[in-house]
């Protein structure tokens, strides 16, 4: 730790941690409310179909049955593109995803939904309602969806071509491009160009905890909600749009999530749920079952990739050119954006040609998940980049630091980087003990990557009321999902010259706080922590004069350093004019609401050790160290544990999880049980190493770090299959039967 600090760099206990553990904590679907019945969402069993008749008759008409809705209780109003936290989209779309109209886009898509005096009358009673569907040819992979005659997702949908709307129809969203320098000149300066294709799976976040909300609409007019939410204010704006309410008429309130890693932005069941309450008269909860996570919430997008890379015969990569066409699932929004940006990010590149399809199959609408869009991108890169090394002879991480992003380079989407360290991991990786150690035994070999993420800022807000005793209240709108509450609080605490333990932060309603956006894209401890840290600047302020007043000075002239104010040889401690605050002139407290620019991208990297049986093809990881630039780790723990959880993804995406998909769009593992997530005693103790190249736009340098350890795990695990068994991966999974059948193809 710098000595420069004396609360930033240490690991405090988690303020939450307490009632973590003794199960107090409440999640969503433990709230209870006076007269709560539950709802149960009949889902399409269909991927895609035309819906002919829906009669809900039988099931309003079951014992216990308080309400029925289907798309048709929504507000008619008219369409309109909205943006609702993520971008530009339809009305209609946001509204079909949440109750089908017209047509189920996959299988899993919801139709109706039932409200009961318990969830197992909901559930019979919405195997009672009627539909009648016209089944229709489904399509499941992009490059199936971009072909001529594919079976078409939405009539009305065309194509927006290079930044232009045009009158095409078909299942492409749109098509952007990238350029920077004059990518065919680049590649004449190579003396050696490699292009691969690459294809990924669709994997989900794997939560533990299901996607639920309840919902009372309220004798006054207003909704209360309570959910899992990564974004309370999402929840609240989406809802009212949808509804077609004022947003002061919803009042959104985050329980306790049992993770997100950005599943949880979207919102699918808090509309529903009020309307259900509207029909009934009685508050409403639903919980998904796991098999609705599966099947109708948005896992992150399969893609297929084409990269191509030249070099020259140094190793300086003269140009390079990606194609990404990614599945967005049933409505436009795939991550082909985010992978763009981050596909060469890692590199200085003179000459780069990126193009980006966003296509619509018949799967479940795609979310984000942590650093969505990097990670299927940078396998295509990283995979290319290791070859390029072995062509060229050149060691890997030579080879990458040869070609290493850094100030001033700019990239392909256009931003040129600030301060980042991109060359200061890849050092790191390059003396880490663990590249240098030796790797014995058959059928073994290290594999390394590195990967980026860009990291948002987005708007924060931050209340610190001050206690007579000393400590301070912190009221915040970020859900914590890792340990933000502290990480948060830490950052007031260095302010005010606290302890971690005296700041007591809250994270509250819709109505208690002003606007803040939702914990992910890597923002919450950069950005609300810097609404903390102005919070608790003006907290300072304030207390300046309060002492000033007592001393009858001006408030200039007091000094603050470490929670102690001076003046003209007089002193006292935070804790004592906290004290004195009735005497002084009443309450304080410190307010702020930031929407911060400069965020730092964050680069990471992976070193890991494997061992290929060839009789199976089952990979085992034998050894793994994830490196990451945190700009400043203000709870080192809580980077650790991002580290080390991002890197177990990437470990599951890259090894065996896979939406396993029939021919007519069913998935056949929806269940924890066959979607194969990794588990402890499928890994090896995930070592970390942090880098710290603080960023200079943030009070701290704090820099994003809960995404872009899941971007290079795929690849590096792929390249070090190549080494230990030597063949050349290239699609994700890399599960035992591919392995296997890579191995035995082998010449």
């Amino acid at each position: 730790m710098s000595s420069q600090f004396q609360v930033v760099g240490t690991r405090p206990v988690r303020h939450d941690g307490a009632d973590k553990v003794t199960g107090r904590a409440l999640y969503g679907a433990d709230i209870q409310l006076a007269g709560l019945i539950h709802g149960f969402v009949l889902r399409s069993p269909h991927a895609h179909a035309r819906i002919k008749r829906i009669d809900t008759s039988k099931a309003e008409a079951f014992p216990g049955v308080k309400a029925v809705i289907t798309a048709a209780d929504f507000p008619v109003t008219p369409d309109r593109i909205v943006d609702l936290g993520e971008g530009d989209t339809p009305l209609s779309y946001v509204r079909g995803n949440m109750l089908a109209s017209g047509k189920v886009l996959y299988k899993g898509h919801a139709v109706a939904a039932v409200a009961a005096t318990n969830v197992h009358i909901a559930e019979e009673a919405a195997s009672l309602i009627e539909v009648e569907y016209e089944p229709l040819p489904c399509v499941l992979t992009a490059p199936d969806a971009m072909k001529d005659g594919a079976p078409i997702l939405h009539d009305d949908l065309r194509m927006k071509e290079l930044g232009e709307a045009t009158d095409k129809p078909g299942n492409v969203a749109e098509h952007f491009r990238h350029v920077k320098g004059a990518v065919e000149d680049g590649f004449q300066l190579a003396d050696k160009i490699i292009e691969r294709e690459f294809s990924t799976a669709t994997v989900h976040q794997g939560y533990i905890e299901p996607h639920n909300a309840t919902a009372l609409w309220n004798n006054d007019g207003r909704v209360l909600v309570w959910c899992s939410t990564q974004g309370s204010f999402v929840v609240r704006d989406v809802t009212a749009c949808v509804l077609d309410l004022p947003v002061s008429q919803v009042k959104v309130t985050p329980m306790e999530i049992g993770g997100g890693f950005g599943g949880k932005i979207p919102v699918y069941l808090e509309p529903v749920a009020a309307l259900l309450s509207k029909k009934s008269g009685r508050p409403v909860k639903i919980v998904m079952p796991r098999q609705a996570v599966l099947e109708a919430t948005g896992p992150t997008p399969g893609s297929s990739i084409k990269v191509k890379i030249g070099a020259t015969k140094d190793g300086r990569f003269t140009a390079a050119q990606a194609t990404l066409a990614y599945e967005a699932g049933a409505y436009p929004g795939s991550m082909v954006g985010p992978g763009a940006m981050c596909v060469f990010a890692a590199y200085d590149i003179d000459h780069i040609t990126i193009d980006g399809y966003d296509v619509c199959v018949n799967k479940p609408s795609t979310a984000a998940y942590r650093a969505p869009g990097a990670s299927n991108a940078a396998f295509a890169t990283e995979s290319v980049v290791d070859e390029l090394a072995e062509t060229l002879g050149i060691d890997p991480i030579e080879l990458r630091l040869r070609n290493a992003a850094k100030e001033g380079t700019r990239r392909a989407d256009g931003p040129k980087y600030r301060k980042i360290g991109c060359v200061e991991v890849l050092e790191a990786m390059k003396n880490h003990p663990h590249y240098k150690a030796p790797l014995e035994g058959p059928n073994r070999g290290r594999g390394v990557a590195v990967g980026f993420w860009f990291n948002v800022g987005l708007p924060s807000s931050v209340n610190i009321a001050v206690n007579a005793d000393g400590t301070v209240n912190l009221v915040e709108g970020s859900t914590d999902i890792g340990g933000t509450r502290t990480s948060i609080a830490m950052q007031a605490a260095e302010v005010l010259g606290l302890p971690a333990e005296s700041v007591l932060p809250s994270v509250v309603d819709t109505d208690s706080i002003g606007f803040t956006a939702v914990t992910g894209g890597s923002r919450t401890t950069f950005a609300t922590g810097w609404a903390a840290h102005d919070a608790a600047q003006d907290v300072v302020r304030q207390i300046k004069e309060r002492a000033a007043a007592l001393w009858e000075t001006t408030a200039d002239k007091v000094k603050h350093s470490r929670g102690v104010y001076s003046c003209n040889g007089k002193s006292a401690t935070f804790a004592e004019l906290a004290a004195k605050l009735g005497e002084t002139g009443g309450p304080v407290v410190g307010r702020a609401a930031i929407n911060p620019r400069g965020v730092g991208g964050s680069f990471s990297g992976v070193i890991t050790d494997v061992e290929v049986d060839p009789d199976t093809g089952k990979t085992t990881i034998l050894r793994f160290t994830s490196f990451q630039d945190a700009g400043r780790a203000i709870h080192p723990s809580y980077v650790e544990g991002q580290m080390q959880g991002g890197s177990v993804q990437g470990i599951g995406w890259a090894l065996n999880e896979e939406y396993y998909m029939s021919a007519d769009g069913v998935m056949q593992n929806s269940s924890l049980l066959d979607y194969r997530m990794p588990t402890s005693l499928d890994l090896p103790m995930i070592d970390t190493h942090i880098v710290e190249v603080p960023n200079p736009a943030h009070p701290f340098g704090v820099r994003g770090v809960g995404e872009a350890n899941i971007v290079p795990p795929p690849a590096a695990i792929a390249n070090a299959i190549y080494r230990a068994a030597g063949v050349r991966m290239r699609r994700l999974p890399m599960n035992p039967p591919a392995v296997m059948e890579a191995v035995w193809r082998k010449p």
